[in-house]
């Protein structure tokens, strides 16, 4: 009952986390669609070229996404095969999902993470800009990005390892989520 309890109250923090996350990053999708929409009034209207609003629409956008990714994770977004895990018993779901974060989501995230620290890092040091000299600085805010991804994404498959434990161990009813009683857990 002690590991339940540990593994469920992680899963909620996690859970918890990425839902504030995932319902703060909603903004972007919105901002990304002002600032595309004032980039392309400016350019085609008024015949004014701002690289960096240009920029900065694209910022908003990968941001949105990276920032949005364990929240659509939380939230069951991510594709699988619905017509076959829909009719799954809870205990064979938790089986299913136990096995596919620890052998595809886990190393294809530490694959990301080897791949992406030295990507950010030498932007990083280099303090790595636009290409065009109107352009936006700090390149490696953007490429920081693709860490935070990592890192959320990877939270939400621990939350996700942890529910399936509990209900292997014959305690299905607690690992469901239900969005009457929790309102973390309601729909997008």
């Amino acid at each position: 009952m002690r590991a339940e309890r540990l593994l469920l109250g992680t899963a909620d923090a996690i859970d918890a986390l990425n839902d504030r996350i995932g319902r703060t990053t909603a903004v972007l999708f919105l901002a990304t669609v002002v600032i595309c929409f004032t980039t392309v009034y400016l350019r085609y209207a008024l015949g004014v070229g701002m690289t960096w609003l240009q920029e900065l629409y694209m910022w908003t956008h990968a941001a949105a996404i990276m920032f949005g990714a364990g929240y659509c994770l939380l939230k069951g977004g991510f594709v699988r095969i619905d017509m076959f895990y829909a009719r799954m018993s809870t205990r064979r779901k938790a089986m299913v999902d136990l096995f596919g974060t620890v052998v595809f989501m886990a190393p294809f995230l530490w694959m990301m993470w080897a791949y992406g620290w030295p990507f950010f890092a030498s932007s990083l040091k280099m303090n790595e800009a636009s290409q065009y000299a109107d352009g936006l600085p700090r390149l490696y805010l953007l490429k920081g990005t693709f860490l935070v991804f990592v890192a959320l994404v990877g939270l939400q498959g621990v939350s996700l390892v942890c529910r399936s434990l509990v209900a292997l161990r014959d305690r299905p009813e607690v690992t469901t989520r239900d969005p009457a009683r929790d309102p973390a857990a309601g729909t997008a």
